[in-house]
């Protein structure tokens, strides 16, 4: 750039880039010329994924676990852009923009930040694509919210919905449809594996299972589905084949990488992935930093750092500093995750928590995953304010069903 002020581009505006963002806006600059700091972003919310189920369940609104960018940044003096990153030119330092209002442009960068998440992978399989539902943007849980209403509204007498994928997410979206549609669901996990919760603790496995048994919900795990239609699924256990009749299919097996992100000319594992030293810098490039689901990201003691909210969250700080010391001369930083346990939600007053030695399940854990997770939310206003909802939504419920 010929600009005397460098410039920091963050693609992305998931946990990884809105954190780093914002960490890096809090970071001193005295002595050094103070960056611009852009962050790109399609969409114009964050989305606090842990919470999306909760909207699903109503239990929490949009503004709670979606606030707008320009919300979040108004103070921090970071610009946002909601565009589409189209491309990356490395050798110019420029990075393609298409943004509907002002359609394509190049964005110039001192610094660049990759943080452009992962998505849900769609197999080729015959009819996921027309009759299968995804659950991870917000726009996959208002598709979701308004299938439910319509069968909800419907005569039939059950509601037959198929998860796909007994991980965090299946688990974690079969237990709150199980309270959300009671006694009228008939709702069924299909893991390929030979148990749900694979990579989980035991403990936290072993109350999932019995929070699913006790709400009717089935799982079928050594099966997979071969076929979907708008009426069932066929599933394959072993040898043996069945049709299954549903109303409904959710799948949320895997994450993988954008193929911006796979077709950079960049060093990538075997999944796409861009490959990182401790530093979180690109292999070869020392102002180029990935994180989160399109990075494979190593430790100082060579630790895989998992590429969940909780991997994101530590990663920002880091990535923020090792920014900071980039333009100021300091020495960077190697990342050292610390693994600081696992929750799940089971239902709208259930959940488990193990980790740091201790284990919660029942409305303990479901307090204790309300306040980590207020606590994690990006700024102290949208804490207070969510916070504050929290404490008094109980009571103006309670006003409005009195009896006057």
């Amino acid at each position: 750039m010929t600009d005397a002020r460098p410039r920091i581009c963050i693609l992305g505006g998931g946990f990884g880039g809105l954190y780093t963002a914002l960490r890096l806006s809090q970071l001193p600059w005295e002595g050094h010329t103070p960056p611009e700091i852009v962050l790109v972003d399609q969409r114009d919310r964050f989305l606090f994924a842990p919470f999306l189920y909760e909207l699903v369940t109503e239990e929490m609104q949009t503004w709670e676990i979606a606030p707008p960018f320009v919300e979040l940044l108004a103070e921090s003096g970071v610009v946002f852009r909601q565009a589409e990153v189209t491309a990356i030119d490395f050798d110019r330092q420029k990075v393609m923009l298409n943004d509907q209002d002002r359609g394509s442009e190049n964005l110039a960068f001192d610094q660049l930040v990759i943080a452009l998440g992962g998505q849900t992978p769609l197999p080729n399989l015959p009819g996921l694509k027309d009759y299968g539902l995804s659950f991870r943007t917000l726009e996959d849980a208002y598709k979701l919210k308004q299938k439910l209403k319509l069968l909800e509204q419907s005569d039939t007498e059950k509601i037959r919905v198929a998860i796909v994928g007994g991980g965090y997410s299946g688990v974690e979206l079969a237990a709150k449809l199980g309270d959300r549609l009671g006694t009228r669901g008939r709702i069924r996990i299909i893991e390929r594996g030979q148990e749900i919760l694979a990579m989980s603790p035991e403990f936290n496995r072993q109350q999932a299972q019995a929070s699913l048994s006790a709400k009717g919900i089935w799982v079928d795990t050594e099966t997979t589905v071969t076929a979907i239609t708008a009426t069932d699924v066929t599933l394959q256990f072993r040898e043996q084949e069945d049709v299954i009749p549903v109303d409904l299919v959710l799948w949320t097996v895997g994450t993988t990488v954008s193929p911006l992100i796979r077709n950079l000319a960049l060093p990538h594992n075997h999944q796409g992935q861009l490959k990182t030293n401790a530093q979180l810098q690109v292999e070869g490039k020392t102002n180029i930093f990935a994180l989160g689901d399109g990075a494979e990201g190593r430790d100082a003691n060579g630790q895989l750092i998992p590429t969940t909210a909780q991997g994101a969250f530590q990663q920002a700080d880091y990535c923020a500093w090792n920014i900071w010391a980039n333009l100021t001369g300091r020495p960077l930083l190697p990342c050292r995750y610390q693994p600081l346990g696992e929750m799940l939600a089971l239902g709208t007053d259930g959940a488990v928590l193990s980790g740091l030695g201790i284990k919660l399940s029942g409305p303990a854990a479901v307090l204790a995953r309300r306040l980590v997770y207020l606590y994690r939310f990006p700024t102290w206003k949208h804490q207070l304010t969510v916070g504050l909802n929290w404490l008094t939504r109980p009571l103006g419920d309670w006003l409005k069903n009195e009896p006057s």
